[in-house]
């Protein structure tokens, strides 16, 4: 009891600190059930018509005729909300409301009881009166738990009446009786106070869960460094904007900007005054285009802002106050950083309707804007196709090119922090074309996989790969890229194996890494492929962890053994607290989770002891080696101790 006593006097003070969005749900939860509602109002209106109707007692008529009138209101109340959202004053003024007519209702039924037991002698009357009321009461101690001073103050209303009925007629059972409700109503209190916390734990949880789930969301969206929309919150935005003005007419200019030299700025001044820069660009595009378009750093050095136009003429004279406004000098540590800008321009709907081929003509216009002289403004032509052409041109030569050897491998290094050796290396293809030169696999890997040649030349890779890493040391592992293209190739454990018994590598000094676009594309082929090469004992990586679309699910749902961190939070981790907070959260959740983390692209030393710092197991950046023919790798083992610039 005195538990009991001491748990009613604190629930005044645990409702006063819940939240409003918890109070609101805690109220919706008392019209949840609204069938319940009208089932026992109904029910309970029969009865005390039945028994006023029987007794023929003018009191008892007229108690059941206000229990009637209470049910209905009640009834056309809960209809009504289901048919609307309550939101802030409105949760409030819906609980007092709720509050006045359950305490009315239980009351009338407790006093209903009472007159019932003292006006009549009929004790079928009596029984009916009594267990309607402890009836009622029984069913709102938990269909009202959520607010519990409504519960057990209809409890009471219904039942304490009755005691009192019971005690007034002497009679030695009725007393027992009485002292029988009594016990049940603290009974009733006890289980009404425990249902209530564990509602309330549930719902503060959900609502946690909720909100975590939101600012993620929210950060997902939103550039780190400057605030503005990154690039998926800027594709979301700028379709929604195509969807409007197809529908109402107009025009939109999409401006793609990139920052001239900005690399000149990193390196001339640090990459702390190329932060400043980009941060002084992004917020004088803030300004210039607040309420009126949509601006979004997409990465790096690059900018997009899509705009309303009244005529597609407008979009010149925007793009030239852009030259202007971000030509603007930035101050950072006495140092006066200038850069101009380069921009692309597309309109829509005269450049293209939808947003890839917008997107595609902008960048078009960017890179003619960049050729131009830097610093131009260039407007979407048809002629700037040629782009296109040499795309034709390259994937024409990607036919034979394996076949005239034009295909080799590098490898770049991955240190253990913890033994600061050499434990694994990442096989990098290149490819040197009879006729175009030397080809970035930025631009040749796309074409390889659209065109589907991607599936043999990745199979030459985890051949030649495997082969290099039999000839290293035991500890030393390779780890292989593996495109979209290739992980839904149904043959690749048959691959990944014929690779193993030519080569003679044991399966565990294999890692095959996948990044996160290629889960999203088909989750369910994707999970069943990397199970299968677990199977194998292969080991798998999920690349580039951090960008793009990242989510947790990856980590529970998908059999990865390594994490690799993204170079963009590394890049920033010796002047950004929040890139330090989010590798060491990845290490620390990879590690409780039994995964490795390799921190990819480190480049200074400050970088480096930081991830030292935040226990990320292994490394891999220009810092400590470059990409490198195999037979400088081999030469490496001698002596691998982690030491910046090696190779």
């Amino acid at each position: 009891m005195a538990r009991l006593i001491h748990r009613l006097r604190q629930l005044r003070h645990s409702d006063e600190r819940i939240t409003a969005a918890v109070r609101a749900t805690l109220v919706e939860s008392l019209y949840a059930s609204p069938r319940s509602l009208v089932i026992g109002a109904l029910t309970s209106t029969v009865i005390a018509a039945v028994v006023a109707a029987v007794s023929r007692d003018h009191w008892l008529a007229t108690c059941a005729t206000m229990i009637g009138l209470v049910a209905v209101v009640r009834i056309a109340d809960t209809v009504r909300l289901q048919r609307q959202a309550m939101v802030g004053a409105t949760v409030r003024r819906q609980e007092r409301g709720y509050r006045l007519g359950a305490l009315s209702y239980a009351g009338l039924l407790g006093l209903f009881g009472l007159l019932t037991l003292t006006r009549t002698a009929d004790g079928v009357l009596q029984l009916l009166a009594v267990t309607t009321a402890i009836g009622y009461a029984a069913g709102i101690a938990g269909r009202n738990a959520a607010r519990p001073s409504i519960a057990l103050t209809q409890l009471c209303g219904a039942s304490l009446p009755l005691v009192v009925g019971l005690l007034i007629a002497l009679d030695p059972l009725k007393a027992v009786l009485a002292a029988v409700i009594l016990l049940f109503v603290v009974a009733m209190m006890e289980i009404t106070l425990q249902t209530y916390e564990a509602i309330l734990r549930a719902v503060v949880v959900s609502h946690e869960k909720a909100a975590l789930a939101e600012h993620h969301a929210a950060m997902a969206r939103r550039d780190d460094l400057t605030g503005l929309a990154n690039r998926t919150a800027f594709r979301e935005q700028f379709e929604a904007r195509l969807a409007a003005m197809e529908a109402s007419g107009g025009a939109l200019a999409l401006l793609w900007l990139d920052l001239d030299r900005f690399k000149e700025v990193n390196d001339t001044f640090g990459h702390l005054a190329g932060n400043a820069l980009l941060i002084a660009v992004a917020e004088r595009l803030r300004r210039t285009f607040t309420g009126s378009g949509t601006v979004a750093r997409l990465g790096g050095d690059e900018f997009a802002i899509v705009c309303a136009l009244d005529h597609p003429d407008e979009a010149v004279a925007i793009g030239r106050r852009l030259l202007g406004v971000v030509g603007e000098p930035a101050q950072c540590d006495g140092h006066q950083l200038r850069s101009s800008v380069s921009v692309g321009v597309a309109v829509a709907p005269r450049d293209g309707a939808d947003a890839d081929t917008l997107l595609k003509n902008a960048d078009l216009a960017l890179y003619r804007a960049k050729e131009s002289g830097r610093g131009q403004m260039s407007l979407y032509e048809p002629a700037m196709d040629e782009k296109i052409e040499r795309r034709r041109q390259l994937a024409a030569e990607l036919h034979g090119a394996l076949q005239r050897g034009e295909f080799h491998l590098v490898y770049q290094p991955i240190y253990d922090l913890a033994g600061e050796r050499i434990t694994s290396c990442e096989a990098l293809l290149r490819w040197t074309n009879r006729r175009h030169g030397a080809v970035s696999p930025a631009e040749f890997i796309p074409i390889a996989e659209d065109n589907g040649q991607i599936v043999a030349i990745g199979n030459w890779v985890l051949h030649q790969a495997c082969r290099t890493a039999s000839e290293w040391p035991a500890h030393v592992s390779i780890a292989v890229n593996l495109s979209p293209v290739q992980l839904r190739a149904s043959n690749l454990p048959a691959v990944v194996i014929s690779a193993l018994d030519a080569t003679g590598l044991a399966p565990q000094r294999l890692h095959l890494e996948v990044t996160e676009s290629v889960l999203l594309e088909d989750v369910d082929s994707s999970l069943a492929a990397l199970k299968a090469l677990n199977r194998l004992a292969v080991n798998t990586t999920l690349d580039d962890f951090g960008t793009g679309y990242s989510a947790l699910s990856y980590l529970t749902r998908f059999p990865f053994q390594t994490l690799k961190i993204d170079r963009s939070f590394v890049t920033d981790l010796d002047r950004s607290p929040a890139s330090i907070a989010i590798v060491q959260t990845v290490v620390d959740l990879a590690a409780k989770l039994g995964m490795r983390t390799v921190a990819e692209g480190v480049e200074t030393v400050a970088q480096l002891d930081q991830l030292r710092r935040t226990r990320c197991d292994a490394v891999q950046g220009y810092l400590l080696a470059r990409p490198m023919p195999a037979e400088m790798v081999a030469a490496m083992f001698a002596g691998t101790r982690l030491r910046a610039g090696t190779g």
